[in-house]
């Protein structure tokens, strides 16, 4: 029997601006990152969330909910599609007012990375 040589991947170690569509915090300091397939809470300090989100990577959507600028898909009228294509989504439910915010955003960071 032959055992694949790949390194044990810890379900933790993962790349926020590539694996992550969006994430949410909540009061106890857990965050919240939601994948195409998988959800995962992680404790992180303050200075690493802000981190996070000044990078332009990701856009405050609601209070506690930042959205992948870079995962955006498509948007409806009451959601956005998240992903790396059609076939790998999550679609996350926004109102009015979060999605008009996002398109802004995201029309701004085209600006700004052209």
């Amino acid at each position: 029997m032959r055992i694949a040589s790949d390194p044990i991947h810890n379900l933790y170690d993962f790349e926020v601006e590539r694996d992550i569509l969006f994430f949410k915090v909540n009061r106890q300091g857990l965050v919240s990152f939601h994948g195409v397939n998988y959800n995962l809470k992680k404790p992180m300090s303050s200075e690493q969330l802000a981190k996070l989100t000044q990078e332009g990577t990701f856009a405050a959507v609601a209070s506690n909910c930042y959205v992948n600028l870079q995962k955006v898909i498509s948007m409806n009228e009451d959601s956005v599609c998240l992903g790396r294509d059609a076939t790998e989504y999550k679609n996350l439910p926004l109102s009015k007012r979060q999605l008009q915010g996002l398109k802004s955003r995201i029309v701004a960071s085209h600006r700004i990375s052209s």
